[in-house]
């Protein structure tokens, strides 16, 4: 098959999608297919005679590692300024390749615009549409609909810009951007007096934050392929919580797959999280996060659309306990996404 794998974009996990999008583009091509490796912003800048020339391209992937803190965007914009989202040339390889593998996250490839353009413009692509990506973007949207399909969310409230003494939340809680990922901006608040850093932090990265309860207990993440669930993961950061330091740098995080829960927690979580799949009207694969409280209670945190696929990321670790390696991995998201063109 010939495979555009979008990756990097403006977001806050710029430098997470360009890690995993590297080891994609070379895990793909290790499975024979012929890939093109794309920014979603800075474009395709090399020149080609025709567009089918760029899956034939022998580049050298190399390795990117993510750093301890977000990226400089600005610095990124500075190198294609004054234009739009997506970059010189990337519609035109889309639209060449068989299917386009989004490597992206954060807000530009995970809230559903992406997903709109390219069904527009005719480009198939991994991952949900652009309807369950909105919905399981905004942690508010989403907490109002796994309310109402009954999956236990903690109590929360959405704070705006210029409305920050509206109401207070329970303390302790989280704080956190309301469409944000990797824990970028995401603070935990144990008294009143944090709360109005840990708001400041937030809406630096977006105007709606969430404050919702802090809930003690176990962090367990399932993926979800084809609307099946994978082996459950426990994430036991050695240190603070499971911020985007303690996520993509080796060795700082304990990541147990199985996690070590009885068979009945394994069977009730796996359950939840497939309902949650089915109730954001996900596709192809996903990703659900929880944490498991002192009495056994599983409270949903989030659904990820794009989940990572950095060396360090969960997706990757659950194929392997079942079985599969990373390559094989890669093709069966694609195979599963595809099913939504049939």
């Amino acid at each position: 098959m010939k495979i555009a794998v979008v990756c990097g974009g403006l977001s806050n996990e710029r430098d997470v999608s360009l890690s995993g999008g590297i080891g994609i583009a070379r895990a793909l091509r290790g499975q024979g297919h012929c890939v093109a490796l794309v920014d979603l912003f800075l474009g395709w800048t090399e020149p080609y005679a025709s567009v089918d020339d760029v899956f034939t391209t022998e580049d050298d992937t190399g390795h990117f590692a993510v750093g301890a803190n977000a990226p400089d965007l600005d610095a990124v914009r500075a190198m294609r300024p004054g234009q739009g989202l997506v970059g010189p040339r990337v519609l035109d390889i889309c639209q060449a390749a068989d299917i386009a593998f989004l490597a992206l996250h954060g807000d530009e490839g995970e809230n559903g615009k992406l997903q709109a353009y390219f069904d527009i413009n005719g480009v198939r692509y991994t991952g949900s549409g652009y309807l369950g990506s909105a919905l399981a973007m905004n942690k508010a949207l989403t907490k109002t609909v796994l309310r109402q399909a009954g999956v236990p969310v903690a109590e929360s409230i959405t704070v705006r810009r210029g409305e920050e003494s509206a109401a207070m939340p329970p303390f302790p809680c989280v704080v956190k951007p309301c469409s944000g990922g990797s824990s970028v901006g995401t603070t935990i608040v144990r008294s009143p007096e944090e709360y109005g850093a840990a708001l400041a932090l937030a809406f630096r990265y977006e105007d709606s934050v969430l404050a919702e309860r802090f809930i003690d207990g176990r962090e367990l993440t399932v993926g979800v392929l084809d609307g099946k669930a994978m082996p459950v993961t426990e994430i036991i950061p050695k240190t603070g919580f499971y911020d985007y330091k303690n996520k993509y740098q080796p060795g700082l995080t304990d990541e147990p797959c199985p996690a070590p829960i009885t068979a009945a927690e394994t069977a009730a979580i796996q359950s939840l999280a497939e309902r949650v799949y089915a109730a954001l009207g996900l596709e192809a694969y996903g990703r659900v996060d929880f944490i498991m409280d002192k009495s056994g209670v599983f409270y949903c945190l989030e659904a990820n659309t794009l989940p990572g696929m950095t060396p360090t990321s969960l997706i990757p670790r659950m194929g392997a306990a079942m079985g599969m390696s990373y390559g094989q991995l890669c093709d069966r998201l694609i195979q599963a996404s595809l099913k939504k063109y049939q």
